[in-house]
């Protein structure tokens, strides 16, 4: 008897196996992220970042914008910013990044223009970054490490922390090294059913003396995936070198790339 109950229970338990539902593997980001690198396409996004001193709320700002895609990435991007004054320096109300320049306009970056001139050109940043958003997700390599270096997965969520370092070594090969190579920055990253990411929130913290302890947090979500996407420079007309503005204008001579570069900047 009791061996016939033990078969029973292994014909039962084989029974259940096989009838359980099959989980898919979750779809790989990296794989789904290099999908969409197609001309023409590309993808919007809405960020929202909050900083505080020493504890205390100090200010928040808003983006909101469109990336272009090409073969091997993105190739332009147009962002709007909503920025308190004190950082109306680094965070210009719109910019237009395409052909490894950065088309510029409003606020400090519209000040005594020469007639006729409605934006300022700087040369070489990054087409992928937004102005408070550290993470360039739009990176493989990027992406790649945090993805491996997640601490935890879960519902579609990979949470984990990596520094300065690491994420400059992922996204240019090279190290910043120092006190800000050091820090770390925590992240969560979300992404759908098919890898893609829905969103990214990040947060660091750093003390900088006298100036306080800073400590930025951001969040950035990721719409519409695949959508068409068409990006232009301003007419040449329109835009000035900021290298041609001379040095009795008030115009910034250069661009912060970060929400670090903006402090430390």
């Amino acid at each position: 008897m009791k061996r016939i109950l033990a078969g029973l229970a292994l014909t039962t338990a084989a029974a259940l196996v096989t009838a359980a539902p099959a989980h898919a593997a979750p779809a790989d980001p990296v794989k789904a992220l290099k999908k969409q690198f197609v001309a023409g396409k590309g993808v919007r996004i809405v960020e929202t970042a909050r900083l505080a001193v020493d504890g205390k709320k100090s200010s928040t700002s808003k983006s909101s914008g469109t990336f272009l895609f090409g073969k091997s990435g993105v190739v332009a991007s147009d962002l709007k910013n909503q920025a308190p004054k004190a950082a109306a320096q680094v965070a210009p109300p719109r910019v237009i990044t395409i052909g490894g320049h950065s088309y510029v306009q409003g606020g400090a970056f519209s000040q005594d223009l020469p007639e006729g001139k409605k934006w300022v050109r700087y040369p070489g940043v990054a087409a992928g970054a937004t102005y408070s958003q550290m993470i360039d997700v739009f990176q493989p390599g990027v992406l790649k490490v945090l993805v491996a270096k997640a601490k935890s997965v879960k519902g579609g969520t990979y949470k984990g922390a990596l520094t300065q370092d690491q994420l400059a070594a992922a996204s240019h090969g090279q190290k910043l090294g120092g006190k800000l190579g050091k820090i770390e920055i925590e992240y969560a990253l979300s992404v759908n059913s098919k890898g893609l990411v829905r969103e990214l929130r990040s947060n660091w913290t750093m003390d900088f003396g006298v100036l306080g302890k800073y400590r930025s947090s951001t969040s950035t979500q990721y719409i519409g995936w695949g959508s068409k996407v068409t990006i232009k420079a301003p007419a040449e007309d329109l835009w000035i070198d900021a290298k041609d503005l001379g040095e009795d204008s008030e115009v910034p001579d250069q661009l912060a790339e970060s929400s670090i570069g903006a402090i430390t900047g």
